[in-house]
């Protein structure tokens, strides 16, 4: 494949692709809009040995400094419906499509599982690797399939749900697998015309309320959610963010007790057995970091889970708070926060 063929560009800004909105650069920038432009992109001379980062949305990266390879905005589109039983539907969505336009899609056609996964920012190539969640629900709980291209050979796979090893914000991509495959679409099963849903976790049934909902449906369930955000996280066009920055980490129930003596306030959740979910940003905002400004980064007023760029900020100042914040909390409460946001 001769590189001449596929378009690309040199030292660009990257700015307006990751919502942090830091200026990083890349020394060359394509886009890759289905599997044929992703082989090519693959194995052209001239960038077959070129480093190479593949980009969806950017609302999961930290941008420590710039990039001296090849930048690959992935843009597959498409959805369209592969499966269908008296029950339930199986979409396979490109890994390009827009999160919440995608959800979106499935409310107007009244297909229930992503409704509490509303808002979240970001492209559906990045949900699985991620196993991004909210308000109680996981990708992993309407993932069916995926197919990626294995870098090294350009072979197309599909994985299963088994495959894949979803834990919490975790998936094989983000280990064994990372930076050997390219998602390239997503399947999920998705219910029919759906009479429950998820509203035991955060504000969802107080904010129905607020809304005036008796009978909730796939809709007003994701208004809400819609609200929720709103209210206690930053837009990304007015202020750049990664949304949740650390992970809530999950530790031993002994120490939960223990902790818990200390400090009787100490909310968790249920994780695995022997185990709970404690809030980070609970831990952050006891530690005094929420609403606090460090040059041109700090942390949200609303919400201290989300680290923000009020203009200006490079990756390693948002990385250097990132890391007093992460000392501060081990400090005061022996629990490790892992980041969430991946640095590049």
């Amino acid at each position: 494949m001769d590189a001449h063929s596929i378009p690309y560009r040199e030292h660009c800004s990257l700015q307006p692709f990751n919502t942090f909105g830091i200026a990083a650069q890349a020394r060359y920038l394509t886009e890759a809009e289905s599997v044929c432009d992703l082989e090519n992109i693959l194995f052209s001379g001239r960038f077959r040995h070129v480093p190479k980062l593949f980009l969806g949305g950017g609302s999961n990266v930290l941008f420590t400094k710039d990039f001296d390879g090849l930048v690959v905005l992935v843009k597959i589109g498409g959805i369209e419906t592969v499966r269908e039983d008296e029950s339930h539907v199986w979409l396979k969505v490109g890994a390009g499509v827009d999160w919440h336009a995608f959800v979106l899609h499935t409310i107007d056609n009244d297909l229930g599982g992503v409704e509490n996964l509303s808002l979240i920012p970001g492209t559906v190539g990045a949900a699985p690797m991620q196993n991004i969640g909210a308000y109680g629900v996981e990708t992993k709980d309407t993932f069916d399939s995926l197919e990626a291209v294995e870098i090294e050979s350009g072979e197309l796979r599909v994985f299963s749900h088994a495959e894949c090893r979803f834990g919490y914000r975790e998936s094989i991509f983000k280990h064994e697998f990372r930076g050997k495959y390219i998602i390239t679409s997503v399947t999920f099963r998705l219910e029919k015309n759906p009479s429950a849903f998820n509203l035991s976790y955060g504000d969802i049934q107080k904010t129905l309320r607020e809304m005036d909902v008796a009978q909730p449906t796939l809709r007003t369930v994701s208004e809400a959610v819609i609200r929720i955000r709103r209210s206690k996280l930053p837009d990304p066009a007015q202020i750049g963010n990664a949304g949740s920055f650390f992970k809530n980490p999950v530790i031993a129930r002994q120490q939960f007790e223990e902790l818990k003596i200390r400090f009787p306030g100490l909310p968790a959740y249920p994780a695995e057995t022997d185990a709970v979910k404690i809030p980070a940003g609970w831990l952050i905002e006891q530690c005094g970091w929420k609403g606090l400004r460090v040059g041109n980064t700090g942390v949200h007023r609303n919400q201290a889970l989300v680290l923000v760029n009020y203009g200006g900020a490079n990756g390693l100042e948002v990385k250097a708070l990132s890391e007093k914040i992460q000392a501060s909390v081990l400090e005061r409460f022996n629990v490790r926060l892992q980041p969430e946001v991946n640095f590049v």
